[in-house]
């Protein structure tokens, strides 16, 4: 497995999400230590999970 690396700054879209709380607290737990905004911790997140990604209804695909 990969390690999660995240990086202090980028540039983006604003976009609401709703997220159960245990996840929220999860990552603020997480940002709170690293001193680190939640939502960079928020966007590694998601960038680990897509670069990690494997879609098994599409296992012929390759790359």
């Amino acid at each position: 497995m990969k390690n999660l690396i995240i990086p202090k700054n980028h540039s983006g879209v604003s976009k609401t999400l709703r997220l159960p709380e245990n996840i929220v607290d999860a990552i603020q737990s997480i940002s709170d230590e690293k001193n680190l905004s939640f939502n960079r911790v928020v966007i590694e997140f998601l960038k680990f999970g897509l670069d990690n990604y494997d879609d098994p209804d599409n296992s012929d695909k390759v790359g």
